[in-house]
């Protein structure tokens, strides 16, 4: 069976990697940028350092702003707004996962028109978008590697999802230097984002031998440095190793899926406003826990990456390591336990479930979930 691999041309990884994007940035040829990015990276001068990259090389560019926690319609159309108006033919992407989104969203617009919310789905766009030039700020969605998008409907409440080759990105900075001013819960949020990307990419319906073996690693990596770099933000091993596992889970679940851990966290962020990173991190060991019974081997190859020794154990007992494992985790770098801890009360698990069941990732999951088996697991963290 022919599998096809998306894997943006240029990835520049390490420390102070943001300066080497100018010549590949040059080789374009493009003209001026929309930088897409939210207004701490604004006040905090991480875009100025990206601004004083892109004027080394002569290239002209407006700051659009206005990227929220949880992007949404109206600020893509408002980012678009800028970007005609001022002449911009390509886009630079600085953040976490939401001004990556916010970036690409504007990105495959400028080039296939229409409203956003025809290109909720997987690959509805025609055209490729502008280039983009993704520089993340977080060790944690992947964004800016991936395929993916997600942008939130402040109509329905609804995070749609966009599974799209058009928007990948033509050039992407993991710089670590540009993550240490991030604070300890931000880093923990991304972090157990990134954990849940690798677990998910390792146990979805399309992971093969080639993903497996990216998340696999970043497995690995995020067990071992995403404590260091809560305690310590200035730590840049620390720093540079979440880098790499988040590039290389990225590629991983871009490829291979991802599944109802996501599909789940999209309904409470799009219900609630709440940040993703901690949705997954609540979901994951209750999904995984259920997804095993029917995945046993995945998390045998999981435990052992994580230094189990499982010659001779059950299938159980390496599952309870590993869910014991990423519930500890979550627990050293902070992570709520419920809904309850981070203001949702009452629940309406009935909209959650329904949703979570129409949602892009849930395909991906290596069994069915139906509605009553979802309201099951949300009340696990309600």
């Amino acid at each position: 069976m022919t599998m096809t691999y998306y894997v943006p041309p240029i990835n520049l990884l390490g420390k102070g990697c943001l300066q080497d994007a100018a010549a590949p940035i040059k080789a374009m040829g493009c003209k001026k940028a929309l930088i897409s990015t939210d207004k701490f990276l604004t006040g905090n001068g991480t875009v100025d350092k990206v601004a004083k990259m892109l004027e080394s090389v002569g290239v002209e560019y407006v700051v659009y702003n206005e990227a929220k926690p949880n992007p949404t319609v109206k600020n893509v159309e408002d980012g678009l707004k800028v970007l005609q108006e001022n002449g911009c033919d390509f886009v630079v992407s600085v953040g976490g996962g939401s001004p990556q989104d916010c970036g690409k969203a504007i990105a495959v617009l400028a080039t296939n028109g229409g409203s956003i919310k025809d290109y909720e789905g997987v690959n509805k766009s025609a055209r490729k978008s502008l280039p983009i030039v993704a520089i993340t700020t977080t060790a944690g969605t992947s964004a800016e590697v991936t395929i993916n998008y997600v942008i939130t409907d402040e109509e329905r409440h609804v995070k749609m999802i966009m599974v799209d080759n058009n928007t990948l990105a033509a050039v992407t900075v993991n710089d670590p230097e540009l993550m240490v001013s991030m604070p300890a819960s931000l880093t923990a949020a991304t972090g157990m984002d990134a954990l849940t990307h690798a677990v998910e990419a390792v146990v979805a319906k399309g992971a093969n031998d080639v993903t497996d073996a990216t998340a696999l690693y970043a497995i690995k990596q995020i067990f071992e440095f995403l404590p260091r770099a809560v305690k310590n933000g200035q730590d840049l091993e620390a720093r540079e190793q979440m880098c790499y596992a988040c590039y290389l889970n990225g590629i991983a679940f871009s490829n291979a899926g991802l599944g109802n851990v996501h599909a789940m966290a999209h309904q409470l962020g799009g219900l609630y406003d709440l940040p993703h990173g901690v949705c997954n991190a609540m979901l994951l060991p209750v999904v995984e826990e259920e997804n095993a019974k029917h995945a046993p081997a995945k998390f045998r190859a999981i435990a052992a990456t994580i230094g189990y020794d499982c010659e001779g154990k059950t299938d159980a007992e390496c599952v309870d390591h590993v869910i014991g494992r990423i519930k500890a985790l979550s627990e050293e770098v902070g992570i709520p336990k419920s809904l309850k801890d981070v203001g949702v009360n009452d629940p309406d698990y009935d909209t959650l479930a329904e949703n979570a069941m129409k949602d892009a990732c849930a395909g991906a999951n290596p069994v069915f979930f139906d509605k009553e088996k979802l309201v099951e697991l949300f009340k696990k963290i309600g």
